[in-house]
């Protein structure tokens, strides 16, 4: 449950590397605290950069970033962070345990924590083992166990899932969830579509730079299908003839014996007692869902102009 207090605060940010590079471009984003949020873009959209911002590691070339109501990088709000960006890297020939406890020193952390997060991310039997020896998704769950050594109030994870196998994806799902029930802050970038709806409350969506969608993966389907609805009549041709020349739609198409009517979602019923009273029999008459994958490609393929405003849905901007 969000308090309605924001945990990260970005204003007209932007950032632009030598070469005349602009990797975030006029950035505005919040997110409460509470807030499981996904960060979806495709790779050069700038969500790394934006994340290294956040704790620090790269500076904006202009705009303002608050996390935790300090300035990025700050001891006080950076204590109560935990981040995993880009490839998780510890000493080779150290067990994953030994890495930890090493962690947990230098922040003035209880060894006892080491052993509450690789329970948390499933590596207890294999905690003895050099990190060497491990495999890319045990490295990335190291990675993970690292970022939650604190007990943070925000973790931002970079491709959390990169390289575990379904099970493993599973349980780091599960894990994230459980934080956001637990009131902790998330934000999470991953390329797997799928697992942001499942778990996110929100979805911010960055295309070269810039925020083009922010709102829930409800409401980023809904905008993307929200004017199409799918018919299933007997018979089909004369049932889209019949709306073609009777019925105030926007288009009519027969596919695969299915009619798909380009009409408001709320003409519905009309829609149905018009074919029902025409003698057509209506088998099934629904709005039509897109996944989260189809409204990620088509917003993100979009032509430059249709760009210039972010689809605002029900996010906490």
């Amino acid at each position: 449950m969000t308090t309605g207090r924001p945990a990260v605060e970005l204003t007209q940010v932007t950032k632009r590397f030598r070469g005349g590079v602009t990797a975030v471009d006029h950035l505005d984003l919040r997110i409460d605290e509470g807030e499981v949020v996904g960060f979806l873009g495709s790779n050069g959209a700038g969500k790394t950069t934006t994340m290294r911002m956040l704790v620090g590691l790269v500076r904006p070339t202009s705009g303002t970033v608050r996390v935790l109501g300090a300035a990025p990088g700050a001891p006080g709000a950076l204590a109560r962070v935990g981040a995993l960006i880009e490839s998780p890297t510890f000493y080779p020939h150290l067990s994953g345990l030994d890495n930890l406890r090493l962690v947990g020193r230098y922040a003035g952390i209880p060894d006892a924590a080491a052993h509450r997060v690789l329970s948390e991310v499933g590596l207890t039997e294999r905690a003895g083992s050099p990190f060497r020896a491990y495999s890319l998704g045990m490295k990335q769950r190291l990675g993970i166990a690292a970022a939650l050594l604190k007990g943070p109030d925000l973790l931002i994870l970079d491709e959390p899932t990169n390289g575990l196998d379904p099970a493993g994806v599973a349980e780091i799902r599960e894990l994230i969830r459980s934080l956001g029930a637990r009131g902790h802050t998330v934000l999470l970038s991953s390329h797997v579509l799928g697992e942001v709806e499942q778990v996110c409350d929100r979805v911010a969506l960055l295309d070269r730079g810039r925020l083009i969608a922010d709102g829930s993966p409800e409401h980023l389907r809904a905008d993307l299908g929200g004017g199409t609805l799918l018919i299933d009549a007997e018979p089909a041709t004369g049932a889209a003839t019949f709306l073609r020349e009777h019925v105030a739609v926007r288009a009519v198409e027969l596919v695969d014996g299915q009619l798909r009517v380009t009409a408001d979602p709320a003409l519905a019923a009309t829609l149905n007692r018009h074919l029902v009273q025409a003698g057509f029999e209506v088998r099934e008459l629904r709005p039509v869902r897109h996944s989260l994958e189809e409204a990620f490609l088509r917003l993100t393929t979009a032509a430059p102009e249709e760009q210039k405003e972010p689809a605002a849905a029900g996010g906490g901007q």
